[in-house]
């Protein structure tokens, strides 16, 4: 089969579905998925939607049959779904029901692989048993992990012989490897359905499969450690928050000037509070582009000036956050040194040398870790353990395109409350 491109609308509200569903179009898509957060959401009445806008484009519901094979291929065939997607993790008898429901509708199923132990084995199974399709597909929470689809694909379409789709992570940049790799049906979510213009991503997406080169764009690359400080630098600490469900900042410090953004790892300090010794110690420790973060008891005890704020800036340090007190800010904010602190006081203490460099640390809830990333701004700083850095920068990534397509229908002529749907989620 020629190589389709599909569009996964993983909406939860269907105008939003419906209006990207209509940039995609005008851009090339030729398949339109109603991704299962859609289906949850709004029911099979965002298929019945999205078949009756586009009448002559292959409609797919997403569905994730598990159980109840038979009744879930019906409604969702008699919607205008025109492939259904069944779980290659179900049954055989599930799968067959599918199958046999399909043929009776007129639709076609498609054995999703997500979360299968041995995918390449249940491919074949599901080709045994008659499937039209089968996909390889990350789940988006292993994507937050860096996990790519290549390899098993790659494995799975040596397999068998009907068309395999493959989902996770494409875009302009990588569907020529999917297509190497033995794709038919390229599977594409956030590249399109975050892209602030969804047609000209879809058209590059196009021109990628068509010249069998990648298409170069502004889109940030997920996965790896070396994209993590590049998507730490553009999200925000609120964005972090969010992606880490409230947790992770350093409570009640604060920039002693405004402007301030710093991205770094962690080189930790605890000391006794007013003892500066350490601190201004930590500076021959740290490496250029990390940051101290010093535990001094939360105190008003001075441990950081001037001297050591030209010191730190002089190693090419990022920035320093002190839970205790900070004096001459004046001079500090005359270097433009990001520092942030609980207390600012005039009044320097003894360096007596007590203390720990580069242990583990505890500011109120947040424990802090030698090379965990350090991130700050105007409102405050956030700190993302190193062990899930690329998941946690991937999530505080999809927080700012999320804010980012809110912000474009506010601008539209929305309202918060309306983007967000807010009286359909209260609960009651």
């Amino acid at each position: 089969m020629e190589p389709v491109l599909q569009v996964a609308l993983d909406f939860y509200t269907l105008p939003r579905a419906l209006a990207v569903a209509e940039e995609a179009v005008a851009g090339g898509a030729d398949w339109l998925e109603a991704g299962t957060p859609l289906i949850k959401s709004v029911g099979l009445d965002a298929v019945r939607a999205l078949r009756e806008r586009f009448p002559d484009r292959t409609i797919v519901a997403d569905m994730k049959t598990m159980d109840a094979g038979r009744i879930e291929v019906e409604l969702a065939s008699k919607a205008g779904a025109d492939v259904v997607g069944v779980l290659a993790a179900a049954s055989d008898a599930t799968i067959r029901e599918s199958l046999e429901v399909a043929e009776n509708y007129g639709c076609k199923i498609i054995v999703d692989l997500i979360g299968v132990e041995d995918p390449v084995a249940r491919a074949r199974r599901a080709e045994e048993l008659g499937a039209h399709y089968v996909g390889v597909h990350i789940a988006i929470d292993e994507q937050m992990r860096g996990v790519a689809p290549f390899e098993r694909l790659a494995a799975v379409a040596q397999a068998v012989s009907i068309p395999v789709a493959v989902a996770g992570g494409l875009h302009s940049e990588n569907v020529v490897q999917a297509l190497e790799a033995g794709a038919s049906i390229l599977i594409v979510g956030g590249a399109i359905t975050k892209a602030e213009d969804a047609k000209a991503a879809t058209q590059a997406i196009r021109q990628a499969m068509a010249t069998r080169r990648a298409v170069r764009t502004e889109l940030f690359k997920r996965g790896t450690e070396a994209s993590v400080r590049e998507i730490l630098e553009k999200v925000s600490t609120a964005n972090l928050a969010d992606a880490m469900h409230r947790q992770g900042e350093i409570p009640w410090v604060h920039p002693v000037f405004p402007g301030i953004k710093i991205v770094g790892r962690a080189v930790t300090v605890r000391t006794y509070p007013g003892d500066w010794a350490k601190p201004v110690e930590a500076i021959d420790v740290a490496k250029p582009g990390e940051v101290i973060v010093i535990e001094a008891g939360g105190g008003p005890e001075v441990v950081w000036g001037e001297l050591a704020t030209h010191s730190a800036a002089q190693k090419g340090l990022a920035g320093v956050v002190v839970y205790g007190g900070v004096r001459d800010v004046a001079e500090i904010r005359r270097l433009q040194f990001p520092v942030f602190t609980r207390h600012i006081a005039p009044t320097a203490w003894e360096p007596k040398g007590l203390g720990e460099i580069n242990v583990p640390i505890q500011i109120g809830r947040t424990r802090i870790h030698p090379g965990d990333w350090i991130v700050g701004d105007d409102d405050g700083v956030v700190v993302v353990p190193q062990r899930q850095a690329v998941e946690i920068a991937n999530r505080a990534m999809a927080v700012l395109e999320q804010e980012n397509r809110y912000r474009r229908e506010i601008d539209a002529g929305s309202t918060l409350a309306q983007v967000a749907e807010l009286e359909k989620w209260e609960k009651r």
